[in-house]
């Protein structure tokens, strides 16, 4: 086997596939790339059991073969590589030569016969969606994801495809976030599917904005996402989502219209002086206006007013500061509304112009 490339188109299938790479294994062979070349094109594998991602890139000089070689190392070895260097890989007997202008390495490989493959992904369901979609999709919620909750299925994020949009949950008990994009093609079907963290996490590393459509391939156990150049597959946690419709506040009719950018500077000035271990501040809104206040147990206080678009007289409740301001920074239009009922009933925020982001906010006792 061998082949050659630039170092620069080298590195990006790299880079994608070393992250899905664990630094400990339970299996020597997992700590390397499946590294594959046939009719000129080179395919790169990485796994760890849960999540595997395959790149392809087109190669010059190139001999058929397959080879397992230490993923970081290579990586490594490419990235501190001078940029420009056209880089050719060899193998003789199980060591694998990478070789650039005058400098070159020796590394040892195992057979790729030991390289654990995903189990074929029997899709029930198939659907297209714009790349630039996706990936918001899953950055306007992947942050309200559980972490080594024991409800394990609260360490994912849900994806909930409907007759005709594709919707994001994620929610850790104590807020939750939703966004959704409607589906062009392959809309009709429902289907609910968890995603690991880990695979979440590969995934918003994976996707970039642009034009172009990604797959998405449901299978009984695993998700698979095609893109011209790169394969991902995440197995799915198995456990059923909570009624996550039945969490959104329903009768929040005390709404609050506020300029998004000014409500996240006055919270963040006030989380300075909150309690450091529930991080919990005030909101009390009065005809328009928003107070915000927090305070300490060193008798130390904040207190910042915003002007805001509402007609409320009298509610206070308080929350976790963390998480208006994640919420915040999850939305993007620069009106944002906040819906409220009353002080012990949680609060839902979403942009002033559309309901398809929205976040869902748990009170707090203060």
């Amino acid at each position: 086997m061998r082949f050659s490339l630039q170092r620069e188109a080298f590195l990006k299938p790299l880079a994608q596939v070393v992250n899905v790479v664990e630094r400990r294994q339970t299996l020597p062979v997992l700590a390397n790339l499946l590294v594959q070349v046939k009719d000129g094109q080179l395919s790169l594998t990485g796994s760890d059991l849960e999540v595997e991602m395959v790149a392809r890139i087109a190669v010059e000089d190139a001999k058929d073969g397959e080879i397992t070689i230490p993923a970081r190392k290579l990586f490594d070895y490419v990235r501190a590589l001078p940029d420009g260097s056209k880089v050719a890989v060899s193998q003789s007997g199980d060591k694998i030569q990478v070789q650039a202008g005058r400098s070159r390495c020796n590394l040892t490989s195992l057979p790729a016969n030991d390289f654990p493959s995903v189990d074929e992904v029997e899709a029930t369901e198939r659907v297209t969606v714009p790349e630039a979609a996706l990936k918001e999709l899953i950055e306007r919620t992947a942050f309200a994801m559980a972490q080594q909750d024991v409800r394990y299925y609260l360490n994912g994020l849900l994806f909930d495809l409907r007759e005709e949009s594709l919707r994001c949950v994620a929610t850790d008990g104590h807020r939750l976030a939703l966004c959704e994009t409607p589906l062009a093609s392959g809309g009709g079907t429902k289907r609910q599917i968890i995603v690991p963290r880990k695979g979440v996490t590969e995934l918003q590393r994976l996707l970039e904005g642009g034009d172009r459509n990604v797959e998405l391939e449901l299978g009984r156990g695993h998700i698979r996402v095609k893109r011209d150049d790169v394969t991902f597959t995440s197995k799915l946690i198995d456990g059923r989502f909570p009624d996550y419709e039945a969490v959104i506040p329903i009768g929040a009719d005390r709404e609050v219209r506020i300029d998004r950018e000014a409500l996240r500077a006055a919270l963040q000035r006030a989380a300075i002086l909150s309690n450091e271990k529930y991080r919990g501040v005030r909101i009390e809104a009065s005809p328009n206006l928003l107070r915000i206040s927090a305070h300490n147990p060193e008798q130390e206080e904040a207190q910042a007013e915003v002007e805001a678009e509402t007609k409320v007289e009298g509610l206070a409740v308080g929350f976790k500061v963390n998480y208006l301001l994640e919420a915040l920074t999850a939305l993007r239009d620069e009106q944002v509304v906040l819906q409220l009922r009353d002080a012990n009933s949680s609060a839902l925020v979403r942009e002033a112009a559309s309901e398809r982001c929205r976040h869902v906010v748990m009170p707090l006792r203060l």
